[in-house]
């Protein structure tokens, strides 16, 4: 019995998703630290949790919920965790700068408009970016 409750199950799944199953184990995680960034845009920390959140829809990816913390007077970690995985944001005013982070599980989602979008604001004068590719291993994209 159990043999044909596996069949069916993936008839079921061959049928709906075709040759992709809708979960893959792999992703990408694009980490940078942003330097020299415009003071006001990393102080505005109203505006930046706006822009934070429209960099992430920009990456096509799906935000499920928020949090974030405000160490006054302006420095911001930001987390919103999304279906795909994660992306988050943490401010060093005083050092015009801040990490920034976004992984997504499968290949929907695109860190580069990420970056564009959070680059656009913040405006580094200065990047140090990596995208690693995630599965059973991981590398540099």
């Amino acid at each position: 019995m159990r043999n044909i409750f596996i069949v069916v199950i993936c008839i079921f799944f061959s049928r709906v998703y075709g040759d992709s199953l809708p979960y893959e184990f792999q992703g990408v995680h694009f980490i940078a630290s942003y330097c020299e960034c415009d003071p006001e845009a990393l102080s505005d920390v109203e505006s930046l949790k706006e822009r934070m959140l429209l960099a992430v829809e920009e990456s096509g990816a799906t935000i499920l919920t928020v949090s974030d913390w405000v160490f006054p007077p302006s420095g911001l970690t930001m987390v919103v965790l999304l279906s795909e995985s994660h992306a988050s944001i943490h401010t060093y005013p005083e050092h015009g700068s801040c990490f920034v982070d976004l992984f997504t599980c499968g290949q929907k989602c695109s860190s580069e408009k990420f970056d564009a979008a959070l680059r656009a604001y913040l405006k580094p004068q200065r990047v140090i970016e990596r995208t690693l590719l995630r599965n059973e291993e991981v590398m540099e994209k």
